[in-house]
């Protein structure tokens, strides 16, 4: 497979000779991000501008910083809840400083090489996660399908679901026809996915559906609710008012800041571990990501747009699309800044419920019943415990609330093993061989450790691990592992396996 860069100790230098391909890529990124910014945005409860300035962001300047080369960074879904809430609960003017002392924050927990703990999150807590966000998603944006705003709770959306529906009629009026046009949306999307050939398969399905439904509104001149965006991109920059930093005392401000660079954080490191997945290039630098997302998010708040994370859809898709460096991440950001600045006539075009319906879409493939059945199977009953609770909780009552519990019924993992928690690892050379041996239980309180040492083995070395003194792996560490087994395997340099036995054995297949 491909090397994404010319690597040196530490360092990453892209190579021009790569260029042809990212030029492509990012075109096909620009694709992807353009409808998810602006549906993201609206969301959120702002204007779809705010949107397009943190893809531009993220694209232009984290995209040059950042720890994780092919990954790309911009508005995500699974912050648009908790930004909708904080605009209507704050108003709009608290976002800019809540941005500035998340960004802050990130740059200090990437300083001081905190990146690694984050990994330790449980996935099933962060999928729980996504679950309930997707979920959020879909019964929130379900209203902006009939030219209708979100009302201000998961459960009160939910409970009007049916009314709208019900509420339809055959006098095709405004209601009426935006439904229409946001299931044509959903059906070119999930269509053009299904169906379409090979030599277009780069061709995102969000694009298809957004440019049939706008084609439509336009030839027949539907009288629906349309995306307004500013004359000028420069003019919806909105800095933070004077004397911004006396904010920062507030308890609220300092507690959603907290909110918003834990949940960034986590999401942003996790997507980079899935990206890592896809390629076999150069690895993620989580401590540098994070600094990159951390400066991103500063600059974000100062410019008054959307919090910004790394994504898996944008990353997945830059790397089937041949991406190669971060040159195409980087100028997904340019093409985005260039139509924004030369194009915004062709933005306001756009229905309003087209993108509420790409965000139904985004939101209802976070609800990934997959990774419950993949943790059941696996590891048993817990951590699908853990992973619907947190779902529950995200609709139920809020985000933060959803992860804390999700975490706390984490730490029932480790009660079997609370007599030895800790973990000891012993490498050394023996020969050609890389050499580790594993003594004491691997939970999430050790998984930095456990990574850090997987992490030091040379790309090519053939390694010997011996497990026969490890008495635990919780179903964190053995989702690490399961990763490093599989890349190291897919790199034709299997692991050579000492003591297996259970859980261990069976992630080394």
């Amino acid at each position: 497979m491909r090397q994404d860069a010319i690597e040196r100790p530490g360092v990453s230098i892209p190579s021009l000779k790569f260029f042809g391909r990212d030029f492509t890529a990012s075109i096909v990124v620009f694709l992807v991000a353009m409808p998810l910014c602006m549906g993201i945005a609206i969301a959120s409860g702002v204007a779809p501008e705010k949107g397009l300035i943190t893809g531009i962001i993220g694209g232009i300047v984290v995209g040059a910083l950042a720890g994780s080369p092919l990954q790309v960074s911009g508005p995500a879904a699974g912050l648009a809840v908790i930004v909708f809430e904080l605009v209507r609960d704050l108003g709009l003017s608290a976002l800019g400083p809540i941005l500035i002392l998340a960004g802050g924050i990130q740059v200090v927990a990437g300083i001081f090489r905190l990146g690694g703990w984050f990994r330790a999150i449980s996935p099933a807590v962060v999928h729980g996660m996504l679950a309930g966000i997707g979920v959020l998603i879909v019964v929130g944006q379900f209203h902006v399908l009939f030219d209708h705003k979100p009302l201000s709770s998961g459960l009160e959306n939910l409970a009007a679901m049916p009314g709208r529906l019900l509420g339809l009629s055959s006098d095709l009026r405004a209601t009426e026809l935006a439904f229409m046009i946001a299931l044509l949306t959903i059906g070119g999307m999930v269509g053009w996915e299904k169906f379409r050939p090979k030599s277009l398969r780069l061709v995102p399905g969000a694009l298809v559906g957004v440019v049939a439904a706008t084609l439509l509104t336009v030839i027949l001149g539907l009288d629906v609710a349309k995306v307004v965006v500013p004359e000028s991109i420069i003019g919806a920059i909105t800095p933070p008012e004077s004397g911004f930093l006396g904010r920062f005392a507030e308890p609220a401000i300092l507690t959603a800041a907290v909110a918003i660079a834990f949940i960034a954080s986590a999401e942003t490191l996790l997507s980079a571990a899935a990206v890592d997945k896809m390629h076999d290039g150069v690895r993620t630098d989580y401590n540098k990501e994070l600094r990159a997302q951390g400066i991103g998010n500063l600059l974000c708040g100062f410019a008054g747009s959307l919090p910004m994370t790394g994504v898996i859809v944008r990353s997945s898709a830059n790397v089937q699309a041949g991406a190669v460096t971060r040159s195409s991440a980087i100028l997904h950001g340019v093409w985005i800044l260039g139509f924004v600045a030369l194009l915004p006539w062709l933005l306001r075009a756009i229905p309003m419920a087209s993108l509420g319906a790409v965000l139904v879409v985004t939101g209802w493939r976070l609800v990934s019943l997959k990774h419950a059945q993949h943790l059941y199977r696996d590891y048993g009953v817990l951590p699908v415990v853990i992973w619907a609770a947190t779902l529950i909780m995200v609709v139920a009552t809020d985000l933060l609330t959803g992860v804390l519990v999700g975490i706390g019924l984490t730490v029932l993992e480790l009660v079997p093993n609370l007599r030895r928690l800790r973990l000891r690892v012993f490498e050394q050379q023996e020969g050609e061989s890389h050499a580790i041996s594993l003594d004491g239980a691997a939970t999430f309180v050790t998984l930095p450790k456990l990574s850090a040492t997987l992490d030091r083995v040379p790309a090519g070395a053939p390694v010997r691990l011996d497990v026969s003194k490890l008495d635990a792996v919780d179903h964190t560490s053995a989702e690490l592992l399961r990763d490093w087994f599989q890349r190291r395997k897919a790199a034709g340099t299997p692991v050579e396996l000492r003591g297996q036995r259970g859980r261990i054995a069976a992630l080394a297949v």
